[in-house]
This record gives C-alpha cells, sequence and structure tokens, in this order.
C-alpha cells in the first residue's frame, strides 16, 4: 500500500499487478478554471480518471459545504458520491497527480484521508516525470466505469476550522503559510480582498519542497529544513493553510515524508480568515 509518494516505476508496476487501481488526473489552472479537463484530454496517463478542483473536489452550494473560502470542501458524505461514480472501494489503491508541481493533486491525497482511506499517494514528479519516462500515455474523455463500494471512515487527518485557529493565536498551535512570499507579507493579493497573513504564520511556500528536477525533495532535506523553520516549535501542534486550503497539502504531504508526523488543515485558509469580521491581520515578516 501507497501513502505518500510513489514513483513512476512504481505505478507501472501496480498497473500490471493491481485491478483495484485508480489513477486521477488534478491538473487546475486557477486563472482558467475548465483548462485542467482540456488539458486531461489532450494527454494523460493511460487508465486515468479527472478530478476537477472547482466540479469534484470544492463545492460551491452552501448547504453541502463544510468550510468557507474559495474553495470550501464538500461533505464528506457528498463527496463519497462521486468517489463511488469513479470506481473507487476501500480497497482500491489510489494515485493522484498533475501538471502543476504537484500542487492541486494533493487535495484529493487530502480529502481521501479525510473519509478513513489511507491507500493514496501522490505521484512523485506529476505528468512531467511519467513523460520523461516514456510512460503510457492517452487522450480522450476517461471510460464510463461500475460504481465503487465505498464506506466512510474515521478521518485519518485533522481539519480545523476558523474559529478553532483563532481562539488558539500564540503558542497553542504553529500555523505555516505555503503561499508565496510577496503574498504572505501583505505587498501584492491578486485572489482575496485583502493582504497579508494570520498573525504569527510562519511562512514556507508550497513548491519550496521540491527540488530542481521537480520531485519531492529527500526525507532527511524536508526534515532539516522543516525543523529548522519550526525551531522549538512543536511539529505536531503545525496547523497548514494557504490561500484556500489546496496549495497547503504540499506542506502536509512534505511533514509527513519528513517524519514530523500527519499535522492539521486549516481548509478555508485566507480566503475565509480574510472575509470573516474582526479577525487579526498581519503585514511584512512574521509579527
Amino acid at each position: 500500500m501507497y501513502t505518500t509518494l510513489i514513483s513512476v516505476a512504481q505505478l507501472q508496476a501496480l498497473q500490471h499487478s493491481t485491478p483495484a487501481l485508480r489513477i486521477f488526473d488534478c491538473s487546475f489552472d486557477l486563472a482558467q478554471p475548465h483548462a485542467g479537463h482540456a488539458q486531461f484530454l489532450q494527454e494523460h496517463i493511460a487508465g486515468a480518471r479527472h478530478a476537477d478542483l472547482d466540479q469534484h473536489l470544492s463545492t460551491h452550494q452552501d448547504a453541502l459545504r463544510v468550510n468557507g473560502g474559495r474553495h470550501p470542501l464538500p461533505q464528506r458524505e457528498v463527496f463519497v458520491q462521486w468517489l463511488q461514480s469513479e470506481g473507487v472501494s476501500n480497497d482500491t489503491q489510489v494515485v493522484v497527480y498533475d501538471r502543476n508541481g504537484m500542487n492541486y493533486c494533493g487535495r484529493l491525497w487530502w480529502m481521501l484521508k479525510w473519509c478513513g482511506h489511507d491507500a493514496v499517494a501522490v505521484l512523485d514528479g506529476g505528468l512531467q516525470a511519467w513523460k520523461a519516462a516514456g510512460a503510457a500515455l492517452t487522450s480522450g474523455e476517461a471510460a464510463l466505469c461500475e460504481a465503487g463500494q465505498f464506506t466512510l471512515r474515521d478521518a485519518l487527518v485533522k481539519l480545523v476550522d476558523t474559529r478553532t485557529v483563532a481562539a488558539n493565536l500564540g503558542d497553542a498551535q504553529t500555523i505555516i503559510d505555503a503561499r508565496g512570499a510577496p503574498r504572505y507579507r501583505g505587498e501584492v493579493e491578486p485572489l482575496d480582498p485583502v493582504a497579508g497573513h494570520i498573525p504569527g504564520a510562519l511562512n514556507r511556500p508550497f513548491n519550496t519542497n521540491l527540488n530542481a528536477e521537480g520531485f519531492f525533495k529527500s526525507p532527511e532535506q524536508l526534515r532539516q529544513e522543516l525543523t529548522q523553520l519550526l525551531g522549538h516549535r512543536n511539529a505536531q501542534q503545525v496547523v497548514h493553510h494557504c490561500g484556500s486550503g489546496v496549495s497547503a497539502v504540499p506542506n502536509v504531504l512534505a511533514m509527513e515524508v519528513a517524519g514530523l508526523g500527519r499535522t492539521a488543515l486549516y481548509a478555508g485558509s485566507w480566503s475565509e480568515w480574510c472575509s470573516t469580521p474582526n479577525l487579526p491581520v498581519a503585514t511584512g515578516e512574521n509579527t
């Protein structure tokens, strides 16, 4: 069972040995929301299915969401209906990937853990690594499939809400912000109504976890960098966020790969925080 990262060679082996396998292409573009599906149609890993951030991994119906922000999580029961429609069962090994530096596919990785499904892994290096290896690609829509049998189980990850983050500002938690440094410092804000960051948050842009070749850094290097970032702080008190709860997940994954445990996600993230009245906002470096 693969639960964090999986290599191209390991996925190729699974394709020939594991019938209960589902591969999802999670490619997306915030500026062009329909681009991910168009890219999927053009080319994707043979056997993969498409998972769209807006359509499948978020909800914009107030009655069905569990948090605010730009990409609210759907209720687990609603998400499971989609999983079943895509042929995912409790015994399925799931592999997720994108062509965006492993930014968007982490959302599906985390959501499956949230539904109690541990057998899900991120393809290290994404579609680019798959293509570089000369592995099989195809195009067009995914074929119809039989419905899966998926039963909700206890969550394997921790989700925290705005009220909890606000109540624990200070020593009770350590917030790590995965947005780029200019957005964190409040110098620019292209997506949300207010610029800045949650007071006390540390900054680790999600792409910091990758090496020059586009793969996750080694567990040893990740551990060294994250330990240096945290200083004296307890890794188990870390809460990750970003703009809308998506690009924070690579930091969640990196901490697990580094052996620092499975840490919490604030899915509403900055887009919910800065839209909630009377919450503090900081700018500049960590203050």
